[in-house]
């Protein structure tokens, strides 16, 4: 009996060869894909609300859905919505709802409007993300947001945050009202008196399917005096193309559906929305001879690309938390110093396209920063989370520094740095701390660190009489390691500064520098290590302990390759100079496509 596989036994999966093409409709109308095109991603983006008036709230910031591996062929009606009217002056109205987009078989909500602040209960309307409330002494709420509990798909995969309330008052008006809601995060709510930034804008989201980085969905700021109007979606966080400032009352950026800044007088319109479309390549599983044939005959069956390079990395986990933080682990294949440096990594016909995760470690807060992880096929680099000053939490990348508290009786030692071991050694332990004993009567308000290591050196070795007063040595931090991967010589991975106190009342302090490298030290405001180095944590006298600095991850690769990273945080380039290489910073997790 014939098959009509042709003869192939196994499940028919239907081929797709969309070739990655993208379309951005504007205005309602039909999408047409390509012939052999059968899965497409998706992204439909509802009109943003407007801006209430008299001091009334902002616009919510239209319904957002994304969703990828969508079953779709031929033309495809869409409807894309406009945005919401901004509220009249006079008499004062709300900002009007957003219209709806939608398109294969996915809705986005409008945005709703935002609340007036005329006499009466005005709250700001529901919506895909709703409307923030008005400015009036009496308490006022913002709308629903409806977005997420749309029927099927479009709530599973629709992302819409409520706008800021206004809490009232008693005896005074509220002088700035709230921010509606957006995409990615709820709306500032009003304030009363007047502070400048609040009432912000509720974030946006972001997403590439264009092959941009853009923010849709952002909540228009409220208004107020001009001294303290709401502002748009934060920039930088998702949303810097919703919302518009609410003292003019801004509209919404068009086709992202950002919500209407409310006005002093009249409120702004939403934004229009948008739908954007992605025609995709799949072939999985067992293909039926027919699409093989068609896709042959119409010229789209994929010829995948096959590459092979060499990728050199730096990856810098989290430090530890302070006193005497230890740094985060420290790995390179190149650029710093030799003693220290790894072997690259090198693929061979490796598929054009692959994706690899890439997790950027945490600095530690009372505790070890996480690790950072580069995880190319079989390829992956661990680097580990700093250790703290602290018994059973003291070992990682590089070790914390010991510890000396009366009330625990005993002294804690410093933390092994490089664990687990690697080679070359990704870093150094804490500093040795000697102390004569016995450990006295002196209490609690009496205590001792030394400096946490560093990438490049242990902690120093110190010794205290019985007076926590440093007798030789010091309380210094092990130093970090430079890395010229992006051409820019920065130190990575020094360790955090100790520090001694002795007595609660007008006490007697030492403290240590912090290592090269990002390390904070024992005794200052500027008590964290910095973000993005893996610097370990300081402390500061009578303060919590700093927090350990966050780790940073770096690929280098030839000039041939592309590199391509999520999320939006991150960025590419090329290295600055006469080489062309291609460079891929990660500060926050994420992933990197190389083709």
């Amino acid at each position: 009996m014939a098959r009509s596989n042709g003869g192939i036994i196994g499940k028919t999966n239907k081929t797709s060869f969309g070739k990655g093409k993208v379309t951005t409709q504007t205005s309602t109308g039909c999408i047409t894909l390509q012939p052999g095109t059968r899965i497409v991603s998706a992204l439909i983006v509802a009109g943003g609300g407007g801006g209430g008036a008299d001091q009334g709230g902002g616009g919510g910031g239209g319904g957002y859905v994304e969703k990828n591996s969508i079953t779709a062929c031929g033309t495809v009606p869409v409807t894309v919505g406009g945005g919401g009217g901004g509220g009249a002056a006079s008499p004062a109205a709300k900002g009007g709802t957003g219209n709806d987009s939608t398109g294969f078989c996915l809705t986005a909500k409008g945005g709703g409007g935002g609340g007036t602040g005329s006499t009466g209960n005005n709250p700001g309307n529901p919506g895909g993300s709703s409307g923030g409330a008005r400015a009036n002494r009496s308490p006022s709420v913002p709308g629903s947001a409806i977005q997420t509990c749309q029927p099927g798909d479009s709530g599973a995969f629709g992302f819409g945050n409520v706008g800021g309330p206004n809490p009232g008052t008693t005896g005074q008006a509220s002088a700035t009202s709230a921010g509606g809601g957006g995409a990615g995060g709820v709306g500032g709510a009003a304030s009363a008196p007047a502070q400048p930034g609040t009432g912000t804008g509720g974030v946006g989201k972001s997403s590439s399917i264009s092959g941009s980085c853009l923010s849709y969905a952002g909540g228009g700021g409220g208004s107020g005096p001009s001294s303290a109007t709401g502002a748009a979606s934060p920039c930088g966080t998702g949303g810097a193309s919703g919302g518009h400032p609410g003292g003019s009352g801004t509209a919404g950026t068009t086709n992202r559906g950002g919500g209407g800044g409310a006005g002093p007088s009249a409120g702004a319109a939403g934004g229009p929305g948008v739908v954007v479309v992605k025609e995709l390549n799949k072939a999985s599983g067992v293909w039926s001879m027919q699409s093989q044939f068609s896709a042959k005959q119409q010229g789209t069956w994929p010829k995948p690309t096959m590459a092979t390079y060499t990728l050199d990395y730096l990856v810098v986990a989290g430090g530890g938390s302070g006193s005497g933080g230890g740094a985060g682990g420290y790995r390179a294949s190149g650029y710093g110093p030799s003693p220290l440096r790894g072997s690259q990594l090198s693929f061979a016909n490796t598929f054009a396209g692959d994706t690899y995760t890439v997790t950027v470690g945490g600095g530690g807060s009372e505790s070890s920063g996480t690790d950072s992880v580069f995880s190319p096929e079989l390829n992956t680099i661990t680097s580990s989370g700093g250790g703290r000053a602290y018994p059973g939490d003291n070992t990682g990348g590089s070790g914390g520094g010991a510890r000396v508290y009366p009330p625990e009786g005993a002294l804690q030692a410093a933390g092994a740095g490089n664990t687990p071991t690697v080679n070359p050694p990704q870093g150094h332990p804490g500093g040795a701390l000697t102390f004569p004993g016995p450990i006295g009567p002196q209490g609690g308000a009496t205590i001792g660190f030394s400096g946490g290591g560093g990438a490049g050196a242990s902690g120093s070795a110190v010794t205290l009489n019985t007076c926590f007063v440093v007798t030789s040595g010091s309380l210094n931090a092990g130093a970090g390691v430079t890395n010229n991967i992006n051409n820019s010589c920065t130190a990575y991975a020094g360790g955090g500064g100790g520090f001694t106190q002795l007595g609660a009342s007008g006490p007697s302090v030492q403290a240590g520098t912090g290592g090269t490298g990002g390390g904070a030290p024992g005794n200052c405001a500027c008590k964290n290590g910095a973000d993005n180095t893996g610097g370990g944590g300081g402390s500061q006298f009578g303060q919590p302990n700093g927090n350990g600095g966050s780790g940073i991850i770096i690929v280098r690769g030839p000039s041939a390759v592309t590199f391509a990273v999520t999320p939006c945080a991150n960025s590419t380039g090329t290295v600055p100079g006469p080489s062309t290489d291609k460079l891929a910073t990660f500060t926050v997790s994420g992933t990197l496509t190389v083709s």
